[in-house]
Parts: structure tokens; sequence; C-alpha cells
């Protein structure tokens, strides 16, 4: 690693509910730099959840992000010749990038309708601890337990 390692910046919380979390998801959502675009899905899609739920949309987004969000993941690493899947435990804002990237993986995979409701639908459902992006968490936890032997291969 040549230089210094890039600073981390610090972003602006959102419009709407003054919340840096929402902030960061409007960004993963933004699309060649259109973020007002960006921001209507995002607050179109709480408008969604608040009626359905009739609860605080930054509660159930929240809820969703941490059943998504994994304890544990694989990574690759080479050893003698082989190559070993070794369980590392996630660290807290890699945990919420990733809940994020699968929440909007599984809503762009869903069928018809506008992206809004996509992703309204798929924090609903991740809130309760069902649907596409609470299955993948469970395949990483399922692929970090299935190789707990590596794990002193970890430093």
């Amino acid at each position: 690693m040549r230089g210094k390692p890039a600073p981390k910046r610090d972003i602006k919380p959102d419009i709407r509910y003054h919340e840096k979390d929402i902030a960061k998801f409007i960004n993963y959502v933004m699309k060649r730099g259109k973020k007002s675009v960006a921001q209507k899905i995002v607050y179109e899609c709480f408008d969604i959840v608040k009626e359905k739920t009739k609860q605080d949309p930054r509660h159930v987004f929240n809820k969703a992000i941490k059943q998504v969000g994994p304890l544990l993941e694989v990574r690759g690493r080479r050893i003698g010749g082989a190559n070993y899947q070794i369980p590392y435990q996630v660290r807290s804002e890699r945990r919420v990038t990733l809940a994020c990237r699968w929440l909007l993986a599984s809503a762009k995979s869903r069928k018809g309708k506008s992206m809004a409701e996509k992703l309204a639908a798929e924090i609903l459902d991740a809130s309760k601890g069902e649907g596409a992006t609470v299955k993948k968490k469970m395949d990483v936890q399922r692929m970090a337990e299935a190789n707990k032997a590596f794990a002193h291969f970890a430093r």
C-alpha cells in the first residue's frame, strides 16, 4: 500500500429525516449522480412503509438493516498453495454497507412495480425477518459456520 489511506468523508444528514444512515442509503440508490431522483425514490418508499405499517419508517428501516446485516462473512485466503474460505467478524460499518447493498439488489430483482414500491416491499420483508435479503444473510452466515474449522488461519 503506497501513500496514506484515503480519509473518511463525513456525509451530511438527509433533508427530511436528518439521519446519516438514510443519507448513505440515498447515495447507494443514486445512479449517475442523480441525487434528486434517488431521494424521490427513497422518500416515496418511506411513505409507502409508513402507510402500510402505521409506524415511523425510520424505525422499520433501522430494524430491516439490523435484521439483514451479517455478523460473520468468509474471505478467501491463499495458504500453502490452497485457497481457504476463512470466517471473519464483520465490522459494524461494513455490516450496514452490505445490508444496504443486499436490500437494493433484491429490490431490483423483484418484478413489476416502481422502484419505490419494490424497495418498500423488500424493507418490510426484511424487518419481519423474511424475503430474499434475509435469505442472502443466512447463506453468508451458513457459509461462515461451515468453514469454522479454518478460523485459526485468521490473523
